[in-house]
């Protein structure tokens, strides 16, 4: 945390919009606009949102041990990660996982983009450009690895829902050859002009590196830039995506679409504690018969000695929208019995349960009079494994709340739809 209060570029655009600004990692960031959280967070699941993410650090890691290091402490498998038959990492495609400390215990979440050959940048949350940097830098060694914290020297500008892929064909300067052809996870450009990668160019000839990612668990992109073109680079998308539902999106809203979408917040969902028995397997090396990891890595001893002696992670929904204050003080019981506590609890405004089955506004097969009001969903950290199902209660100084365990959470989400199908060709 900085002893000093951050702004992003765009905090005056924040302040004429009406924002309600809070500090979050040392930033003072929206938490959400005058249309408020609700709002905000249909919009990006049925037509778009955008963030202000300028306050995430970005760590560049250059040399011919580049990626020698990375897969040294990144958890996931570089050479094993890109599509379902888990090829390597290549130049264009990004990778998601985690850098662990020795004891298995969560330093940041992180994506890698790997530019081109010996070329890598690391993208992680507000306030750990440094505590990364110097992290890599430690395990450096003699080895050819030069590893850079860009933090405050980057712009970022999200759009996440259906229609961000029409918005960004009104601002490319060349539409069809950028989105021609754009998987999950892929990116294209590169903004920083430190290597030879394939420049990505709005209309107004700015450079971006636009990146098929997100935490929304919706269709979308994140668009970085130089830190002086960020203003330009929202006015535009704003002007494009207005007519067509886009509206500025706080952290309340990117809150309650990260958890609906079975993602966790770093620091709060995954953080001091072994980073196994969770829901995100996805972002560790496992073999296919599961006893065992593809590769070392910092902290992987740990993580496979866990085992079931250590918390487990497990998503919960509740039957209506209400929701408990998460943390230390909330308790979670089963059968009366203290077993863990609150990790996160929102309110995801697209779902709604009938019989015991989740839907969301996005559902093709929801009934035709399901009103969709919203349900109270998140993460406990319990001391035992549960079964899919079982029933909890969640207690703070105000409610108890009856919630269910559950494997996922949000139906419906759009983030691996075919980006063709997301622009009508």
């Amino acid at each position: 945390m900085q002893a000093t209060i951050q702004r992003t570029r765009l905090y005056a655009e924040h302040q004429k919009l009406g924002a309600n600004m809070a500090d979050f990692g040392g930033y003072e960031m929206p938490l959400w606009y005058p249309a408020g959280v609700r709002a905000e967070h249909l919009s990006v699941l049925r037509a778009a949102g955008m963030f202000d993410t300028s306050h995430m650090a970005l760590v560049r890691v250059s040399g011919s041990d580049s990626r020698r290091l990375l897969q040294a402490l990144f958890t996931k498998d570089l050479d094993r990660c890109t599509g379902p038959k888990g090829l390597p990492l290549a130049p264009g495609r990004c990778a998601y996982g985690a850098f662990c400390n020795e004891k298995g215990h969560v330093l940041d979440d992180a994506l890698v983009y790997m530019l081109e050959r010996d070329h890598y940048l690391v993208v992680v949350n507000a306030g750990m450009g440094g505590v990364l940097a110097a992290h890599l830098r430690s395990f450096t060694g003699n080895h050819a690895a030069v590893v850079e914290d860009l933090t405050d020297q980057v712009g970022k500008v999200d759009v996440q829902g259906p229609m961000a892929g029409k918005i960004l064909s009104l601002v490319l300067k060349d539409a069809e050859a950028v989105l021609s052809s754009m998987p999950y996870f892929s990116f294209k450009g590169d903004w920083t002009l430190f290597g030879k990668s394939a420049l990505c160019l709005l209309k107004d000839d700015t450079s971006v590196l636009l990146s098929r990612t997100g935490y929304t668990g919706e269709f979308g992109f994140e668009i970085f830039c130089a830190m002086d073109a960020v203003e330009r680079v929202w006015h535009l998308l704003l002007a494009a995506g207005s007519p067509m539902g886009l509206i500025p999106c706080g952290l309340a809203a990117r809150d309650s679409l990260r958890t609906g979408a079975l993602l966790p917040l770093s620091h709060q969902d995954i953080g001091n504690w072994p980073f196994v028995n969770h829901p995100w397997t996805f972002a560790l090396p496992f073999m296919e018969n599961g006893k065992g990891f593809t590769k070392g890595f910092l902290g992987d001893e740990a993580l496979m000695m866990a085992a079931d002696d250590v918390p487990h992670t497990l998503a919960f929904v509740a039957a209506d929208l209400r929701k408990v204050t998460a943390g230390p003080d909330t308790k979670v019981l089963l059968g009366g019995e203290v077993i863990g506590r609150v990790l996160t609890c929102v309110t995801d405004m697209g779902m709604a349960m009938r019989d015991g089955v989740l839907y969301s506004v996005n559902s093709p097969d929801k009934p035709e009079d399901l009103v969709i009001k919203g349900l109270a969903c998140g993460f406990v950290l319990v001391d035992t494994r549960l079964e899919p199902g079982t029933m909890l209660e969640l207690k703070d100084e105000k409610r108890k709340l009856p919630v269910r365990v559950v494997q996922d959470l949000r139906p419906a989400r759009t983030a691996r739809k075919a980006l063709a199908s997301l622009l009508d060709k």
